[in-house]
């Protein structure tokens, strides 16, 4: 007893294991065996109980079926066993454990063990041969059962590739998020051990969130989480029958992530359907909505981002210290921060890391994490957008007054909307509303797109140009898809989206004739829902302002006309419209701000002016300048002439 309790877990199972195997060769053999496993007698000193065992219990072996693995076990680890099958089954070829062996030898015996419904083929626990008879087939344990029940388990090989396992670090988990936890254990512990646990679905907009919310649940109760990430190579019922194994031998739990699953895609969800179905043991599923996708009973829990107390003390955290040396964070940088994006504890630690590694960290660290910040959502924003990339000023920008003391309106709605909302409590009174929208109209070219990339640059925000043509589908349900995918990649960053061509879907409501006019005007709702509640800056824009609908006008903020440029208002675009590098010659401004032309149309002529001027080798002179005006106003099918004669 004494050297049994000196023994590590390792060797006393080993111990323990070697005398069960010694108790099965004596029924080869056709000894005496005396008691079962003379060694349980230091089971009492283990720490916990021999690895045997555990798989004989947790896969729920007869006695019978326990003797057969071991008996398959011992020709891998004691060569003795060989020679004792093949004088059992008086057969010096036969060295390998059959059932027909095990039915003469082992006490017990019953022909369901072999039944492929039966723990030791439904676990694959072992390996059926090829023989000529049930009976006389050869007999093989699996590997990775034989390492498990000899102390040294692994993840089995033929999954190894199509799951990993998830790791979190627990300090970084928001007190919301550990409630949630709380409530995932607390279900899983009132499931009776012998029933099928239901599946946890975790639904919400945190994908990071949701990970670490069950990576720490399964840390509870002793369950190492793997996700799957790849079903190429293995088949749905395969996986399924390996990872059911994996979660009864080593009470592992497998996490699906479905965040971007396309239901639309009726294959792909079938398929996974069939191995989610066929997964017995702990199954998580990540989701953005609440969605049923297998039969087996679900428990849904909500899974918000962390809220603005629990960002500012991740954030406080993150950046503490002496991060960025010698300068303190304040205190106002933090709620800027949190005001603007909308990060969790793992995209917040991602914004640090990459924070540390631009060059401004240590000479402007408020501008290092707020460029960090913005490039979290660019991943999935730039396969659904267009960045717009520029370095407008609000010198670039020619229009009257009253449109000015707008767009700078505009960037002070965005700006303040943290005092607004959360200090001052406007958004305790509820969310609709509370995103900043606005609508630019007018004709092509005068300064819709430039305006909105001044306000990007006066926020340092990303500005997204999204087609709206290209978002609207005849194809019920895909519109609002379309959107849904644009709106959800940008939450994260808050970036400026722009929706050229708001007519496309905004144009008058029809009167409901048929399904489709029905879909058309629950398209339009669906945006005007997403523009209300979207954390940053949405711009629309359209060529008509009679083309949109007046009820929708009333639910945008802000509506900005760009009216077509005056004589006095040209004049002023031509004197900016030559970079300051730009070698300039003679050049008649009184004479350009005749051409009745839209700023857009200006800067076509002053870019296409420069490379005649390139080209001759000289300053950029009227006479380049000219020409290259006939050549836009050909473009346009309208005379030139007309407008400087005037």
């Amino acid at each position: 007893m004494n050297d049994a309790f000196s023994l590590t877990w390792a060797e006393a199972n080993q111990r323990y294991l070697m005398d069960a195997l010694a108790r099965v060769r004596g029924h080869l053999e056709r000894r005496d065996t005396g008691p079962p496993d003379p060694a349980s007698a230091s089971i009492t000193e283990m720490t916990s109980p021999p690895a045997i065992d555990v798989v004989a219990t947790s896969c729920n072996l007869s006695p019978f079926e326990r003797d057969i693995l071991l008996l398959c076990a011992g020709v891998e680890l004691d060569s003795a066993f060989a020679a004792a099958c093949a004088m059992a089954q008086g057969n010096g070829d036969q060295r390998h454990p059959t059932f027909g062996l095990a039915l003469s030898v082992l006490p017990g015996a019953h022909w369901s063990a072999l039944s492929p419904a039966g723990p030791l083929r439904h676990f694959r626990l072992i390996e059926l041969g090829a023989g000529n008879t049930l009976t006389g087939s050869p007999l093989r344990i699996d590997e990775r059962v034989l390492h498990q029940i000899a102390g040294e388990p692994h993840l089995d090989e033929r999954i190894a590739g199509l799951v990993e396992p998830v790791s979190f670090s627990p300090e970084t988990l928001v007190p919301s998020h550990r409630a949630v936890v709380s409530r995932v254990v607390a279900a899983w512990r009132r499931i009776t051990p012998k029933g099928v646990p239901p599946i946890i679905q975790l639904w919400g907009p945190d994908g990071d969130g949701k990970r670490a919310i069950a990576a720490s649940a399964c840390a509870e109760i002793g369950a190492p989480l793997y996700a799957l990430i790849s079903r190429t190579g293995l088949d749905e019922s395969g996986l399924a029958r390996l990872f059911t194994r994996e979660a009864v031998l080593g009470r592992a739990a497998l996490l699906a992530d479905c965040d971007d699953l396309d239901l639309s895609d009726t294959a792909h969800t079938g398929q996974l359907a069939k191995l989610l179905d066929g997964v017995s043991g702990l199954l998580l599923l990540s989701a953005r909505d609440p969605r049923r996708l297998v039969r087996r009973p679900a428990l849904l829990f909500e899974v918000v981002k962390p809220t603005a107390t629990e960002q500012r003390a991740l954030w406080a955290t993150a950046i503490g210290g002496d991060l960025f040396p010698p300068m303190p964070m304040p205190a106002q940088t933090i709620d800027r921060l949190v005001s603007q994006f909308d990060l969790g504890a793992a995209a917040i630690e991602r914004a640090r890391t990459i924070a540390l590694a631009r060059p401004e960290a240590t000479s402007d660290p408020e501008r290092a994490l707020w460029d960090a910040c913005r490039q979290q959502a660019r991943p999935r924003l730039d396969d659904l957008a267009q960045r717009i990339e520029g370095a407008a000023s609000w010198d670039d920008l020619v229009l009257p007054e009253a449109q000015l003391n707008v767009l700078r309106e505009i960037a002070v709605h965005v700006r303040q909307r943290a005092k607004v909302y959360d200090t001052w409590g406007f958004a305790a009174k509820g969310s609709r509303g509370l995103g900043v929208s606005a609508l630019f109209f007018g004709a092509s070219g005068t300064g819709k797109t430039l305006a909105a990339e001044v306000l990007a640059e006066t926020l340092r925000l990303d500005l997204y140009r999204i087609d709206l043509s290209s978002v609207v589908s005849k194809y019920i349900g895909e519109t609002e898809k379309n959107l849904r995918r644009v709106f959800d990649a940008a939450d994260e960053g808050a970036a400026i989206l722009l929706f050229d061509e708001a007519d496309a879907i905004f144009g008058k409501r029809s009167e409901v004739k048929d399904s489709h006019d029905r879909y058309a005007n629950m398209e339009v709702s669906y945006l005007l829902q997403r523009i209300e509640t979207y954390r940053g800056l949405a711009i629309l824009t359209t060529n008509m302002k009679s083309a949109v609908d007046t009820a929708f006008l009333r639910r945008i903020r802000f509506v900005v006309q760009f009216p077509y440029p005056e004589v006095a208002q040209r004049a002023a675009i031509w004197a900016r419209v030559f970079p300051a590098g730009t070698p300039t010659e003679g050049l008649d401004l009184e004479k350009l701000s005749r051409l009745n032309v839209a700023g857009g149309n200006i800067r076509n002529i002053a870019i296409n002016a420069a490379f005649l001027a390139a080209e001759a080798g000289g300053p950029v002179r009227m006479i380049e300048v000219m020409q290259a005006a006939r050549s836009e106003y050909a473009k346009m099918e309208r005379p030139m002439t007309r407008d400087l004669e005037t």
